[in-house]
């Protein structure tokens, strides 16, 4: 991030910080600080200091008057600071923001799942009916819902809650190990070097389902010989047809794969479920090494928004350290994901395949990728970062790779 003005923390509980102004022939006397405190991603207190006095290359103390007293101590706190100019400059208005930074004055308390069965007062807990006598789909149904899983492949194949469908018609549920190459993987060779993701040779082993504790509870095996993993996949269903799924891959103690694209899941939604919000980085797209630019917080925004239309089609659209997501229709039916840990998600109107040149660099532009007729929803616990250093080969740092080793993904996908 560019910028000569920073916040930094200095005793935050106390509403302390220190700002270093990095200009190295102007004080800071023509801008003001705006401040605002975000309480699990909602704005909940806000303030300004008029007056900036620090000369060039020097840093000062600073006394915000933010209150936390009343503040639950499991919330995540932060602090959204911005230096705006006071008066016009050239081309820059007045108000314009220069500088900013977010602080966290609370960490996100450690999340559990806790998912169980919604009881209601007075209503007698109804467990699901499981029809296994059908060749093709093993199907779950209650009053309010029906779920069906290919029997032949293991995925949710369809997902019906309160006539509301929330697979589109021949969609499903599947792993996800891929991107569309981006210009800096192409650069990297890193289409052909991970193609095997791709297709990793996912084989049903076994798939059998069971009652406890009042869910349906679905497993699924795979072989993934061509990589030398194992994968097992487990649904839990609760009365009002959410699902918490978990995905884990088992690496082979001698096996030579290379590394991944992401470790994640990807589903088709119906093409009205085109509404967003969510509380993790943006607005703007942005990956694991490249999102320092984007500060967490409470975002709306539309399916129809989040593709960028790069020269040459590729992967887009992505966002981090997500707290949770909802991809609803604009009645606000659809779903919430949430996770123990911050994940990353995209929902556009392209498909991977259509954004995926192949083995080589097309000369495609993104405006002739044809939109599916559908709503692209990709959930993944990690991605690999972009690498930006060049784009004639070098890789991203190794704390944004993702090596072939164990991996675990835990998720609730909540009927809203």
């Amino acid at each position: 991030m560019y910028q000569s003005i920073w916040a930094s923390a200095s005793d935050l509980e106390k509403g302390e910080i220190e700002i270093y102004n990095e200009y190295f022939f102007r004080d800071l006397s023509a801008f003001y600080l705006e401040w605002v405190l975000l309480v699990n991603g909602k704005a909940c207190q806000s303030g300004m200091v008029d007056k900036i006095d620090i000369e060039a290359q020097q840093t000062k103390k600073l006394k915000l008057d933010y209150d936390l007293s009343g503040i639950s101590p499991d919330k995540e706190v932060l602090l959204n600071i911005s230096f705006k100019l006071r008066k016009a400059e050239q081309l820059l208005p007045a108000g314009f923001v220069l500088a900013k930074n977010q602080l966290c004055i609370r960490d996100r308390s450690e999340q559990s799942l806790n998912f169980d069965n919604i009881l209601t007062a007075n209503i007698e807990l109804q467990t699901p009916k499981v029809i296994e006598n059908d060749w093709r789909f093993l199907i779950i149904e209650a009053d309010n819902y029906r779920i069906e899983f290919n029997k032949h492949n293991g995925y949710l194949s369809r997902w019906q809650v309160k006539g509301t469908d929330l697979l589109n018609e021949g969609g499903s549920l599947t792993p996800n190990f891929w991107r569309a190459p981006t210009d800096n993987d192409f650069g990297a060779n890193l289409q052909n070097k991970l193609a095997v993701w791709k297709n990793p040779g996912l084989r049903l082993e076994s798939f059998e389902q069971s009652i406890e504790d009042g869910l349906v509870v679905i497993r699924a095996q795979y072989d993934m010989r061509a990589v030398s993993s194992k994968l097992h996949l487990t649904y839990r269903i609760n009365n009002q047809g959410s699902i918490e799924v978990t995905q884990k891959m088992t690496a082979g103690a001698d096996a030579k794969a290379p590394e991944l694209f992401r470790f994640g899941m990807q589903l088709q939604m119906p093409l009205l479920m085109d509404r967003i919000e969510y509380y993790g980085r943006g607005p703007i797209e942005n990956y694991s090494d490249r999102n320092n630019s984007t500060d967490l917080g409470i975002y709306k925004q539309t399916v129809e928004e989040q593709f960028y239309p790069y020269i040459r089609p590729q992967e887009n659209g992505n966002k981090t350290d997500i707290r949770w997501w909802k991809q609803t229709n604009a009645g606000g039916r659809g779903i919430k994901i949430r996770s123990v840990a911050p994940f990353s998600a995209s929902a556009l109107n392209y498909s991977i395949e259509s954004l995926d040149d192949g083995p080589s660099k097309g000369q495609r532009h993104s405006q002739q990728i044809p939109k599916v007729d559908y709503t692209n929803l990709c959930i993944d616990k990690v991605q690999m970062g972009l690498g930006s250093v060049n784009s004639w080969g070098a890789m991203p740092r190794d704390e944004y790779r993702l090596p072939h080793q164990d991996y675990e993904f835990q998720f609730v996908m909540e009927v809203r």
